[in-house]
């Protein structure tokens, strides 16, 4: 069965729009969802990104039954990992067992803002693994210390902790950072329906794994293309530029090469729930047991109510 889920876009909403987002996405019938922790938008089109940590405290004060992760957080250069714990445990005590961490490599795009250098990816894997270590160190409530290759604690202790340690969802992109994932982490986050990365995860670990699916409802298929290429143009750049990138106006200049048929060959758009349903699938066929949908752009009501007549019940 597919666990069907939403995404809290961070980047085109503010933080009080999140939470009534969240309270909504309960009602019609998501189980979950999964907030993206970003400093910047990808382009200032979408126009925001509050920092998720509060956010997430007043969706844990807002909601009742509904599971909420960071999709993804990156651990390793703007925020130090003994900053990731805090907030994480504080969170989860929040939350009462409904709060897991999604961590990742990140991208430049938010990790440069303190002036350190970006590191080259294989560096990053490095890092994240031994910030994830250091993160559940600390989760022991334990006095931690601990000298690494990247990374020094002294005599840090944690006093506010949830009752049960949250799960960790490890971003995997690619066939190093899915063994990454495998080895480090409780499950999987994706983007992509790439049946290989899931068989290399599951390997060795059976948790669960979380694939994004990006869409646009709209009253029709005209209207949600061009939602669409106004406000994540992005979905549709190649390679490495989304990692490399250090700030919206790179990501704009970047994206005036990506057509209106490029975003769209990527996006579900248009009010036929059989594209939309067909999308899901395609992540479920993969091997993907929780796949949760981010609405692009600011019609959000008009997607709940279509996803919870028209979607949810396939599921």
């Amino acid at each position: 069965m597919t666990n069907i889920g939403y995404t809290l876009s961070s980047e085109e909403r503010g933080p009080n729009t999140l939470v009534e987002n969240a309270v909504r996405a309960e009602e019609v019938g998501f189980g979950y969802a999964l907030i993206s922790d970003h400093f910047h938008p990808w382009t200032s089109t979408q126009g925001n990104s509050p920092f998720v940590w509060s956010t997430l405290g007043g969706v844990a004060e807002a909601t009742d039954s509904l599971e909420l992760g960071t999709g993804v957080t990156c651990p390793t250069v703007r925020m130090h990992p003994t900053t990731v714990a805090h907030a994480s445990a504080t969170t989860a005590a929040m939350f009462d067992g409904r709060f897991f961490l999604g961590v990742g490599t990140g991208e430049n795009l938010n990790e440069h803002v303190n002036g350190d250098r970006w590191p080259p990816f294989d560096v990053r894997l490095e890092m994240l693994t031994e910030a994830v270590e250091v993160i559940r160190k600390l989760w022991s409530g334990e006095n931690v210390t601990h000298r690494g290759e990247h990374y020094t604690v002294e005599n840090a202790r944690l006093f506010t902790l949830p009752a049960e340690d949250p799960p960790i969802y490890v971003s995997g992109t690619g066939p190093k950072s899915t063994r990454t994932a495998r080895e480090i982490g409780d499950g999987l986050v994706g983007t992509a329906p790439q049946a290989s990365l899931i068989e290399t995860f599951a390997e060795e670990n059976d948790g669960p794994r979380y694939g994004q699916v990006t869409v646009c409802y709209a009253e029709s298929e005209s209207q949600a293309r061009t939602t669409a290429h106004e406000w994540w143009p992005n979905v549709a750049l190649q390679g490495e530029l989304g990692q490399l990138l250090p700030t919206p106006k790179h990501f704009e200049q970047a994206v005036e090469m990506v057509s209106e048929d490029d975003v769209a060959e990527r996006v579900a758009c248009g009010p036929d729930p059989d594209d939309h349903i067909e999308l899901i699938e395609t992540y479920a066929d993969a091997g993907y047991d929780h796949v949760y949908v981010h609405q692009v752009g600011p019609n959000q009501a008009g997607f709940f109510d279509f996803y919870e007549r028209e979607v949810l019940p396939s599921f």
